[in-house]
């Protein structure tokens, strides 16, 4: 017998584990734990504060939303307006020392003449060729070519992307792309290219909410706070050490055994499988690729300049800076930095050079956070990674060189991005299934390994839907039909709705299907 028993445990207290927690609290009928390593909730969506007060997500987050039982549980967290600050997006391309707005492919008509001739030209290639076409895209990069061309593919696609995933568009297949890449009309581009006029607005992120306090990660302490105390591990105490499938029961670092019925595991899968000890699934998982991301902050003293204005986030596909994105953090809340008042010493200008005096002074204070990705096809000099940064940063002229830098930030995450490479389907329809007979459900950015819903929202009702799936056998659309999900708004669930404790009335321990009160 172990130490604790439940009918479902909860492995991770990321936006996928709170999920599957809120969702068995909600409905009130399953007895369950929540676990997780750290002492804070928010996984690869917490927030990190710098010894001077600037505040920097673990990556580029932003609130945007598929899902209303999403949005409910969020504004219950979160009630009161001044929680949130609600922000238009701003977002740009740097290309040969201009800011295309995004998406680039849809704006050509903000490059140099020679390059709108050469994108177009492509894109009518594209567009004559997509005519005879008679077979779907094998890859990324022939997805590219047939719907952008070789113009766009070469000014943009490919560097861009490369930067990203770091690894190269034709070892990535292009099930995946969904709603995350726009597919340029060669209509609308050729008409804006003469009319010079610019095309903005697309994508589902056009607008987006941030928390006004405490950064992202703030939103999943504040959405752990309204879970009982008593059902949640964290820390070492409930940091996973082993994981026995055939009997049921976690160990956790402290020695505490937990039995369990049902698993929701939401740490990365390839973990997972190590933890279980089981060789099969190990080698089979060694078949997923991933990306490590490297996220850098600099915290500035002075005004925001103009220059920045009220920019959100920002791509750079050239390789005059290492990083692939730049977020002005401090535009998403005036509290992500310290106040003007604080006094803080220049570390040293951008351009390296020393501060005339190591005294402290007054600001005001703007900040950029900065995503760099690493792989074995993309090596980094981690020793160097920070200073080169604020080079590309100088390059890019984000900053000059003489700027005041009053803090610095670098952490790497190892599994950063979940790449969807050519393999990841024959490996995910074997080893998900296989879990799943174990009682296990994986779900989550790096459980279920599917990036296209692998954004907060998305991450959430994974563990909703598998807790759902647990219960009453429901069909889990989201990480099934990633498609259907993301065209759609899913209004469904509500957590308004009511739920009777169903009591356990089958033989393995879960309770049988909760029904809505009428």
């Amino acid at each position: 017998m172990a130490d604790i028993n439940v009918d479902v445990l909860v492995i991770g207290a990321g936006p996928t584990g709170l999920g599957a927690a809120k969702r068995l609290n909600h409905i009130n009928g399953p007895s369950w734990l929540i676990v997780d390593a750290n002492e804070k909730p928010g996984g690869l969506a917490s927030t990190d504060v710098t010894p001077e007060g600037f505040l920097y997500d673990v990556g580029g987050h932003v609130i945007f939303s598929h899902y209303k039982y999403f949005d409910d549980c969020l504004d219950e967290a979160l009630p009161k307006e001044d929680d949130w600050y609600h922000h238009q997006r701003i977002s740009y391309v740097r290309y040969k020392g201009l800011w295309v707005p995004y998406p680039f492919q849809n704006n050509i008509s903000m490059l140099p003449k020679e390059d709108q001739v050469k994108c177009i030209d492509g894109l009518i290639d594209a567009a004559l060729a997509a005519r005879v076409a008679t077979t779907k895209p094998q890859d990324f990069d022939e997805w590219i070519l047939r719907t952008c061309g070789e113009g766009l593919a070469d000014a943009f696609m490919r560097p861009y992307n490369f930067k990203v995933w770091a690894v190269p568009t034709t070892k990535m297949q292009c099930q995946w792309l969904g709603e995350r890449v726009a597919a340029p009309d060669v209509k609308s581009v050729t008409r804006n290219v003469i009319l010079n006029k610019v095309a903005g607005g697309w994508g589902p992120n056009a607008t987006f909410r941030f928390p006004a306090r405490d950064g992202t990660g703030g939103i999943w302490t504040a959405v752990s706070d309204t879970l009982p105390k008593e059902k949640k591990r964290y820390g070492e105490k409930g940091e996973v050490t082993k994981i026995d499938a055939e009997k049921k029961i976690v160990t956790l670092k402290d020695g505490t055994t937990v039995g369990y019925d049902k698993l929701i595991n939401t740490m990365a899968v390839n973990h997972l499988v190590e933890k279980m000890g089981n060789q099969e699934l190990v080698k089979l998982a060694k078949g997923l690729f991933y990306s490590s991301t490297h996220v850098i902050g600099i915290g500035i003293r002075g005004a925001r300049p103009e220059r920045i204005g009220d920019k959100c986030w920002l791509y750079f596909p050239e390789d005059n800076c290492p990083f692939y994105r730049a977020t002005i953090f401090s535009n998403y809340s005036p509290y992500n930095q310290p106040q003007a008042d604080v006094k803080l010493p220049t570390l040293y200008h951008a351009d390296g050079s020393k501060a005339e005096s190591g005294e402290p002074k007054e600001g005001p204070y703007w900040s950029i956070m900065l995503e760099v990705s690493q792989s074995s096809f993309k090596p980094v000099d981690e020793a160097n990674i920070l200073k080169d940064c604020i080079q590309g940063l100088i390059n890019t002229e984000m900053l000059k060189p003489e700027d005041e830098i009053v803090s610095t930030y670098h952490r790497k995450f190892d599994q950063g991005y979940p790449t969807p490479t050519l393999e990841r389907e024959s490996v995910l329809k074997v080893l998900l299934p296989k879990l799943q007979d174990m009682d296990i459900w994986t779900r989550g950015r790096f459980g279920s390994w599917r990036y296209e819903v692998g954004n907060q929202d998305h991450s959430f009702m994974l563990g909703v839907e598998a807790v759902d799936n647990i219960v009453n056998g429901a069909v889990e659309l989201t990480l099934n039909y990633p498609d259907f999900v993301n065209t759609r708004q899913n209004t469904e669930r509500r957590l308004a709705q009511k739920f009777y404790n169903a009591g356990t009335g089958s033989s393995n321990g879960i309770p049988v299907r909760p029904a809505p009160r009428a």
